[in-house]
């Protein structure tokens, strides 16, 4: 969060963003990510917090609630001075939300974005915050597999990691199970990088990515397409010669090739406590944190309720179900007399006595006008023809021995029942979006239409593959086409991109990031594919993949 200016921390609602999210008043919209839209709010104390609104096509998918709801409970567990807690969440709300604690600070990124690197005392203070984070999240039994700059804010009194046993949450493959598609690329450990096992000493190697790039202002593995990063990460060892003297024997240790090699949290608090010295021992890490953060932005203050004046506006409604204002009467003077008073009271007994026998009287003719129409309806529905035949007297008589539901269309008398003469709704409901995010295709796997989606070989509907003239997506049964209209392709936008297609192959050199593809199954099924990491500059590499959230009507 940028403290430049509370119009660009705090941005104003928009017509699509909910007032209220379960109970919790939203002040102003924070800004948003992979998972969805983060918003202001406050407690009922009057304490800000952070919620974040999970994206419709995630809370429609019951796996991602499922994890969502573990990485809940999990999260639950974590409490550090350095982490932002979280304090409310509902896997099962419409649509799921969570809320922590609101850091009101610059994320690392915007700090050095501002001020350029960091003074090495501060990166050191950086670090032993961030790794006794670590320390709780790890105790608790998360990897956080995303840290990077953008996930540390900047508080007056220290660091605080953020979206930590969140990432899990979206993971859908076994890639990303393990770590492969979740993640930055230029803060991912190689292990990470290389669809291999993610454990602790993953977020190990991101502190220490971090921590470069807080003393040296811009990714240690340099900038650029995301395979070449990712291929330095891979293959080649880190360039320390330039970070400050005193930080590469500790940032050396945190990016180790080898797991097993890499130091650990509570190793890195201890590091950087010998270093700062008496500075740690009397707490002078406030002073270093006011000078980064820069000056602090005013909160919002809570959204008030609404107020009783306030009325919903009539609009749509019966006149009938909105109230007439009422004339203020004036209430007639108390009698002072004593036998005024006597005839006060008489004459209010007689009313009630009177309205009580009113009320009586119009409850009988109320009740006899229903036992009335109902024998009316039985005998309409029971009646016989005046002359009845043998075969029609018969029939009743079956009738009414016999369940109801064997007969749908009973007759008596000749006559169908209401129920009976009711015609049944054919109206056919819309095909149902089916949600997988964060689909990951290379050389080794593949995608099914049809359940169960993900593949590790490659006999599925759709396999990534890369030659000499390219990488591109193949198909033995599916058509597939590359959809050129505006982005935000839907099923009928789809339907019509795959018109007059009949191609099972899909070149990939036009795709980018952002690039929608249309896939029709033999089955009517439709897919839609929409491309959030391509790497295919380097198909010889051996990296060479592309990760795509994928949308499927099923019986389209």
């Amino acid at each position: 969060m940028n403290n430049a200016g509370a119009t660009e921390v705090f941005q104003p609602l928009q017509p699509d963003d909910p007032p209220l999210v379960a109970g919790y008043r939203i002040a102003a919209r924070l800004g948003a990510g992979g998972m969805g839209r983060v918003y202001l709010s406050h407690t009922q104390g009057g304490r800000p917090v952070a919620i974040k609104v999970v994206r419709p096509e995630l809370a429609d998918n019951p796996a991602f609630r499922r994890r969502f709801r573990r990485e809940i409970a999990a999260a639950r567990r974590v409490r550090g001075a350095y982490t932002a807690e979280l304090i409310d969440a509902a896997a099962d709300g419409v649509p799921p939300w969570l809320a922590t604690l609101y850091v009101p600070g610059p994320s690392l990124t915007e700090a050095v974005a501002r001020r350029g690197p960091l003074p090495v005392p501060a990166v050191l203070w950086l670090m032993a915050g961030v790794a006794e984070a670590l320390q709780a999240i790890h105790d608790a039994g998360i990897v956080h597999r995303d840290l990077k700059p953008s996930n540390v804010l900047l508080a007056a009194d220290g660091p605080r990691v953020i979206d930590f046993g969140i990432s899990l949450a979206s993971d859908v493959t076994s890639h990303t199970t393990t770590g492969a598609a979740i993640g930055t690329p230029s803060f991912m450990a190689p292990e990470q990088a290389a669809a291999g096992e993610v454990t602790a000493a993953t977020d190990v190697f991101a502190l220490g990515q971090t921590a470069a790039f807080a003393a040296l202002g811009e990714p240690l593995y340099g900038d650029g397409p995301a395979v070449s990063v990712l291929y330095r990460i891979v293959n080649d060892e880190p360039d320390l010669s330039l970070l400050p003297e005193q930080l590469r024997p500790l940032i050396a240790r945190c990016l180790a090739a080898d797991p097993e090699e890499r130091v650990t949290p509570a190793e890195v608090v201890e590091w950087c406590r010998q270093r700062l010295g008496k500075d740690a021992d009397a707490g002078g890490g406030p002073a270093v944190w006011r000078d980064i953060a820069g000056p602090q932005v005013t909160v919002p203050p809570p959204v008030p309720n609404p107020t009783q004046g306030y009325t919903l506006p009539s609009v749509g409604w019966p006149q009938s179900a909105v109230p007439a204002p009422q004339p203020a009467w004036p209430r007639p003077p108390m009698p002072v007399n004593p036998e005024e008073r006597r005839t006060r009271r008489r004459r209010t007994a007689l009313i009630a006595i009177a309205s009580v026998t009113t009320g009586a009287l119009l409850l009988a003719g109320l009740t006899w006008t229903a036992m009335n129409a109902a024998n009316r309806l039985r005998d309409w529905g029971a009646a016989a023809p005046s002359t009845p035949s043998p075969k029609a007297s018969a029939r009743s008589s079956a009738s009414s021995t016999s369940s109801s539901a064997a007969t749908p269309a009973s007759e008596a008398g000749g006559r169908r029942t209401p129920e009976a003469s009711l015609p049944a709704s054919t109206t056919p409901k819309p095909p149902q979006a089916v949600p997988y995010p964060q689909q990951w295709l290379d050389e080794n796997n593949s995608l099914n239409i049809k359940d169960p989606v993900e593949r590790k070989d490659r006999k599925g509907d759709i396999r990534f593959g890369c030659k000499l003239a390219g990488c591109e997506l193949e198909s033995d049964t599916s058509v597939i086409a590359l959809s050129y209209d505006k982005p935000g392709a839907i099923l009928d936008s789809c339907r019509l991109t795959l018109t007059d297609a009949g191609r099972h192959r899909l070149p990939l050199a036009a795709a980018a990031n952002g690039s929608e593809i249309c896939i029709k199954h033999p089955s009517g099924d439709i897919a839609l594919l929409v491309i959030q990491v391509k790497s295919t500059a380097l198909p010889d590499s051996g990296i060479s993949f592309v990760m795509a959230d994928m949308t499927i009507w099923r019986a389209a």
